[in-house]
């Protein structure tokens, strides 16, 4: 087997032409008659999870209109105490509204708790 030049492909690898005309790679390491796409035997979780949709709806439009209703210069001050604390602006934010605090750097528990809370990034 000789090594690729450049601007080759692998040897596991051909070109094909999409239904756009633009030429693109595919790996030959699919099944025969497998057209690229997603697999269909995931199960599709929706937006508001898979508990129900309960009142995920209400809840959305109330964050959106608590999150919206913010003039700019304070949100600007929000965000840039969020970033001095090492939060984001949503957390903040977040914290003003649920317990009506505004938080300190000597507030260092609770910034502890709020960034435990972050999703864990994959």
């Amino acid at each position: 087997m000789r090594p690729n030049q450049p601007g080759q492909l692998p040897a596991a690898i051909w070109k094909t032409r999409n239904h756009y005309g633009s030429i693109t790679a595919m790996s030959s390491n699919l099944p025969p008659g497998h057209n690229g796409g997603p697999p269909l035997d995931d199960p599709h979780a929706p937006e508001w999870g898979a508990n129900g949709i309960g009142n995920y709806f209400e809840w959305k439009a109330a964050k959106r209109a608590a999150f919206k209703d913010v003039p700019a210069d304070i949100a600007i001050m929000r965000a840039r105490r969020a970033e001095a604390l090492g939060l984001t602006y949503d957390e903040y934010t977040l914290e003003i509204l649920e317990r009506g605090r505004y938080l300190q750097a000597s507030d260092t528990d609770r910034i502890v708790q709020i960034k435990a809370k972050r999703p864990v990034p994959w």
